[in-house]
C-alpha cells in the first residue's frame, strides 16, 4: 500500500526520517487490483491492506469498491494505527471493507505518545468505536507487547475491549525489519501474557480461526468473547502459514521475515501478459521454502543463541504487517 506513516512506533518504524520510496514506484490501485484478479485463480479469497499507515493513501474507499468487485474475493481487512479512522471509517465499509484492526498498545495517554512517538490515543480511540459504530466487524486491537515498555497494560486492553466488544490481539514483540534494534529479553512470551490474563479472566482455547490464522485464540469462560496471541517467537507457525505479501513498491514476499521479495511490479510494467504473471506468481509460491520463526526458535536454543544483527530482513514500514 505505502511506507508512509505518521506515527514512529518504536517497535516498527523508530527512526524519525527515513528515505521514502519515490511515489513513481508504489503500485497504483489499478496495478494491485490486477494483481489480486490474478491470484484468484491461485486460491486468494482474502485482502488485507495495511502500511505504513494505508488510511494515508489518498481515496482510499475507492481501491476498497474496486476490490470487493472482483469475483473471489470474500473478505477485505485493513489493518491501521487509527489516526484517521473517525472521518473514513463510514466511507470504508460503504465501499465494502468488512473488518479492521487497530493498532493500540496502552490505553495509557503519555505511554501511548512515548511508544507511537506522534500519535494522540484520544483521536486513536475515536476511530475505534467510529469503525464499530459503522458497522465494521470484528473491530480488532492489536497490542505489541514489549518487556519493560507495556507489559502492565495487558489487563487493561483485555478489560476494555471486554466492555466494549473488541477483539484483543496481543503480539508478541519480533524482529521484523532491523530498524527496531530487537532482542530477545524485551519480548514477553505468549505462555506469560495468558498466565497474566488467566489469573484476572479465566479462559480456554479455542484454536486458530481457519486452523491457519497467526493468533491463537482463547475464549473466555464467561461467555464474554475472546482474545488472541501471536507468538511467532515462541511458537512459531510456519508450517501452516498461507500469507503472501506484496509490498509497496511491488515485491512478491513469501515471508515476514523475508530478506527481499520477488519484482513483481517489473512485470506489471513491462507489458507482460496476464497469464505469464499468473504462472510466474504460482512458481514464486510453489517453490518457498521460507522457515525464519521456527530457525530463530532452534538458533535460540543453540549454544550459540540467535544474532538478530545476522539477519536482515525487509522493514515493516515496506512489508506490511
Amino acid at each position: 500500500m505505502t511506507d508512509r506513516c505518521n506515527f514512529r512506533c518504536t517497535y516498527c518504524m523508530p527512526f524519525d526520517h527515513y528515505d521514502w520510496i519515490d511515489k513513481r514506484e508504489i503500485l497504483t490501485y489499478e496495478e494491485i487490483c490486477r494483481v489480486v484478479r490474478l491470484a484468484v485463480p491461485l486460491g486468494v479469497r482474502k485482502i488485507r491492506l495495511t502500511g505504513g499507515e494505508p488510511l494515508l493513501r489518498r481515496d482510499l474507499p475507492d481501491l476498497v469498491r474496486q476490490l470487493s468487485g472482483i469475483g473471489g474475493i470474500e473478505d477485505i481487512a485493513l489493518t491501521t494505527n487509527g489516526s484517521r479512522l473517525g472521518e473514513m471509517a463510514p466511507a470504508l465499509r460503504s465501499a465494502g471493507l468488512k473488518r479492521i484492526n487497530v493498532s493500540i498498545d496502552s490505553l495509557d495517554p503519555e505511554r501511548f505518545k512515548r511508544i507511537t512517538k506522534r500519535g494522540d490515543l484520544d483521536e486513536v480511540l475515536k476511530g475505534l468505536f467510529a469503525a464499530r459504530d459503522a458497522g465494521l466487524k470484528p473491530v480488532k486491537i492489536n497490542a505489541v507487547i514489549e518487556r519493560g515498555v507495556n507489559e502492565d497494560d495487558i489487563l487493561d486492553l483485555v478489560a476494555f475491549g471486554r466492555e466494549h466488544g473488541f477483539v484483543i490481539r496481543f503480539i508478541e514483540y519480533m524482529d521484523v525489519g532491523t530498524a527496531n534494534a530487537w532482542r530477545l529479553e524485551r519480548t514477553v512470551p505468549k505462555k506469560e501474557i495468558l498466565e497474566r490474563i488467566n489469573a484476572r479472566f479465566p479462559l480456554e482455547p479455542a484454536g486458530r480461526e481457519g486452523g491457519n490464522a497467526p493468533a491463537v485464540d482463547y475464549a473466555f469462560r464467561d461467555g464474554k468473547g475472546t482474545v488472541g496471541i501471536v507468538a511467532s517467537v515462541t511458537e512459531p507457525f510456519c508450517g501452516t502459514c498461507s500469507r503472501g505479501r506484496l509490498t509497496a513498491d511491488g515485491r512478491l514476499v513469501t515471508c515476514l521475515f523475508s530478506r527481499t521479495g520477488h519484482d513483481l511490479k517489473a512485470r506489471l510494467r513491462s507489458g507482460a501478459g496476464d497469464d505469464e504473471i499468473r504462472q510466474w506468481m504460482e512458481a514464486v509460491w510453489s517453490g518457498r521454502t521460507d522457515r525464519f520463526s521456527a530457525e530463530r526458535l532452534q538458533a535460540i536454543r543453540s549454544p550459540d543463541g540467535y544474532d538478530p544483527e545476522k539477519h536482515d530482513k525487509i522493514e515493516m514500514i515496506t512489508l506490511g504487517g
